[in-house]
């Protein structure tokens, strides 16, 4: 059957909008105040751009959702992606069934991740891979005959995502309040966040105090019940959290001091946000399982899952039985061809080292700049990921009153002037595409001053500042 392809219908910015309150219910959205203002529709992208249903153009800062990694409109993706439909649009991978974009993407990622890697576990999203990394952890311990230990601990304002499980390894409170979440044999431990905890410290003390936090909580639940510690290597949905450089090695100390395994959560950091293809490798840690998706596409298609290290392949190879457990999509054809392409993209680009070795440094300079801003408490940044950390007096580091969301006014400014930069609180981020350029890094960081300029003003004007 052929189908026959229609224009898209054209609609003004209001039917659009009244189709979208009528029939569309958006994630993490208060449904009645969106549709008491509309939504902003997006109609097309290029590049590090996007243009609205009104015609505006506005430079994503936020790569889409830490995704777009390699910009909007790459034909390489939409090539593969093209072929691979027309010769293969779906099959399983149920039924000791396989394809060959899948193989090719496995071959591939064993490649480009630490040597303790070389296998994979696919799945269609970050939250379904930490789902299956609740699964396989626990898995692992049951058939080396230690099933009580199933405890995995996590860390308070982490996004590990919004599955049940997802969610529940996750830190936010918020998220846990709505369907009785954590499940069980999950707790948390506090993030290794200096501006809020470490004030007093060197950052390198903080940073000892804070991972030893995990040896109190393993031994609070005790060594034998403990089966992983996860965590992101740099903290992303929580503000762009970058914990001291002492962190993470103490972090892997003490995992291997008690034997548990240990879990990253690249679904952000991963495929060269923070100028190393993992941020583990960025942050110096050797996980057993690394959880990836976003970046693995560039968001172009939906695509997760996995890496799972020899020591935990080898005892679910070898002595593990049928591990019961998948998704339809594991390893979905068109979605692993589209992500092979996107690697390519990368490496023939450079697009890692440029990050290392020239865009991430440059972006570093300007955020070290605006943190002489006079709402600016700190400023962190790591490869192409950044946070400033709005403070209504420098001096002490004192905060505004969460309820006058600043975030959200500083927010409203960027908006208005063509600009996506997130608010997680009073923390600004940003995580633009690896394919930005140092000039259009001058124009992020414009915009940036234009809008806190905006955001002093306002809070000027309310007699806040």
């Amino acid at each position: 059957m052929n189908a026959v392809l229609q224009p898209a219908p054209t609609r003004t910015t209001a039917e659009w909008q009244a189709a979208d309150s009528a029939h569309y219910l958006h994630p993490f959205t208060d449904f009645k105040s969106l549709a008491s203002k509309g939504s902003r529709v997006i109609t097309r992208a290029d590049n590090i751009y996007l243009w609205d249903s009104e015609g505006v153009k506005i430079l994503d800062a936020m790569s889409g959702l830490w995704c777009v990694n390699v910009g909007y409109g790459q034909q390489a993706l939409i090539d593969a992606a093209t072929a691979q439909l027309k010769q293969l649009p779906f099959y399983n991978s149920f039924f000791q069934t396989a394809t060959p974009p899948a193989i090719e993407l496995a071959e591939l990622l064993a490649q480009v991740t630490p040597p303790q890697f070389n296998h994979v576990f696919f799945s269609g999203s970050g939250s379904e891979g930490n789902d299956t990394v609740v699964r396989m952890v626990r898995r692992y311990w049951d058939v080396l005959g230690q099933p009580e230990r199933s405890v995995i601990i996590s860390r308070k304002n982490a996004y590990h995502g919004s599955t049940v499980a997802g969610a529940s390894l996750g830190g936010m409170s918020y998220m846990h309040a709505q369907g009785g979440l954590p499940i069980p044999g999950i707790v948390h431990m506090e993030q290794p966040f200096w501006f809020v905890h470490g004030q007093g410290k060197t950052r390198d003390e903080f940073g000892l105090e804070a991972a030893r936090w995990l040896e109190a909580k393993i031994l609070e639940v005790g060594a034998d019940k403990v089966a992983a510690f996860i965590g992101e290597p740099i903290q992303g949905a929580g503000g762009v959290i970058v914990p001291p450089a002492t962190y993470w090695p103490e972090i892997q100390r003490i995992c291997d001091q008690y034997g548990i395994l240990l879990v990253s959560d690249e679904v952000i950091c991963g495929f060269g946000r923070t100028g190393n293809w993992w941020g583990c490798e960025t942050m110096g840690f050797r996980p057993d399982l690394m959880t990836f998706a976003k970046g693995v596409t560039s968001g172009y298609i939906p695509l997760g899952g996995v890496m799972v290290g020899d020591r935990i392949a080898r005892v679910m190879i070898d002595q593990g039985g049928e591990f019961e457990h998948g998704y339809t999509y594991s390893g979905h054809p068109v979605a692993c061809a589209v992500a092979l392409a996107n690697i390519r993209l990368i490496q023939r680009e450079g697009l890692v080292d440029r990050v290392r070795t020239d865009t991430g440094a440059y972006l570093a300079e300007h955020f070290k700049a605006l943190a002489e801003h006079p709402l600016i408490g700190e400023a962190q940044s790591v490869g192409l990921m950044g946070a400033l950390q709005i403070v209504k007096d420098k001096a002490s580091g004192t905060c505004f009153d969460s309820a006058l969301e600043v975030g959200m006014l500083c927010r409203g400014h960027c908006f208005a002037n063509g600009l996506i930069m997130r608010a997680v609180g009073d923390r600004m981020i940003i995580a633009p595409p690896l394919v930005i350029t140092r000039a259009q890094i001058d124009d992020m960081v414009e915009l940036i001053r234009l809008c806190l300029d905006a955001t002093l003003r306002d809070l000027q004007q309310r007699g806040l500042r």
